[in-house]
């Protein structure tokens, strides 16, 4: 039994997917399809740009699907099979999961380009630059967190927005609060606590203007029904539904991003190999440390898909 799952935010590099563009014709027409539909050589700063322009998230969003997508698209035609045919579930992380309606057929990569792209426009916007804050948090003992949060209350907003595995969280806010949670967390059993280089607080209540946008956005677009079951961030469970599959990923947008309830899951429907599809090891290296279990791999380069089999 296996699992795809596709990576969010914080993956991006320059170049990356390139080898795909350049081998897989199945790869090079996701990449211009994206370029077409947002009327801008995503590609181009994708393969040779800047860093800084391709980590704005309304850059960042759409690229690290495409990427995802042409990668997939290649790996199922090399292997030539269907998504249905070897995979029990599909899921991915924050934007992810976007990429993750987009390969299991929920939406067009056309539509799915454009919503990434207004999702990460309308979060970028949501909070004046300097406001708002991440930080990761590393401890093997999060039994005292919501005392820490209730510290800090008088500060500003300060929320869980991922909680990745057993031994880290992120949360997101209030620039005040969330440094002053930092500030204070070792008193709290936290082992460190890292501000985080983001443009925005993501997946806490302060993105609820960004969730608004894309609820209005979605008012006309229409669902399909999954090729496979997703695992949604909002719930952690499997969702076949497109009603719910569309409400799901509206209230993703300012809740927190249950990956660790998600590789629970996972591991209680005994999946046995995980495929991470894009640029990244991230979530390889979140399931290798939640269980010893799981056969997992990444696709990232054209070696890597040579060396899986399925």
């Amino acid at each position: 039994m296996n699992i795809l799952t596709f990576p969010g935010q914080g993956s991006q590099k320059i170049g990356m997917g390139k080898t795909f563009f350049e081998n897989f014709s199945v790869a090079k027409n996701v990449f211009e399809e994206v370029d077409e539909t947002l009327k801008f050589k995503l590609s181009k700063l994708i393969f040779e740009g800047d860093i800084k322009e391709l980590s704005l998230t309304s850059n960042t969003q759409p690229a690290l699907m495409a990427v995802s997508i042409a990668i997939l698209k290649v790996f199922l035609e090399v292997n030539q099979i269907n998504i249905n045919q070897k995979f029990k579930f599909v899921c991915g992380h924050s934007l992810g999961e976007f990429t993750a309606l987009c390969a299991a057929n929920v939406l067009s990569l056309k539509d799915t380009a454009n919503l990434l792209k207004i999702r990460g426009q309308a979060m970028q916007e949501a909070v004046p630059e300097g406001e708002g804050s991440m930080a990761a948090l590393i401890s093997s003992d999060f039994s005292k967190l919501d005392n820490l949060l209730n510290t800090i209350k008088n500060f500003g907003i300060c929320e869980i927005a991922n909680d990745n595995s057993l031994d880290q969280i992120v949360v997101s806010g209030d620039t005040k609060a969330v440094q002053e949670l930092v500030k204070n967390s070792s008193k709290f059993s936290i082992k460190r606590a890292l501000l985080l280089n983001v443009s925005a607080p993501f997946h806490c209540s302060l993105m609820m203007p960004a969730q608004i946008r894309l609820q209005n956005e979605l008012k006309e677009i229409t669902f399909n029904t999954p090729d496979l079951p997703i695992i949604c961030n909002y719930t952690a469970i499997a969702e076949n539904d497109p009603i719910k599959l569309k409400e799901n990923i509206i209230k993703q947008v300012t809740s927190k991003v249950r990956w660790k309830e998600t590789m629970k899951y996972v591991y209680d429907k005994k999946i046995e190999t995980v495929i991470e599809c894009g640029s990244g090891k991230v979530l390889s290296g979140l399931f290798k440390r939640f269980s010893k279990d799981f056969n997992v791999h990444n696709i990232e380069t054209i070696e890597d898909l040579e060396n899986i089999e399925i």
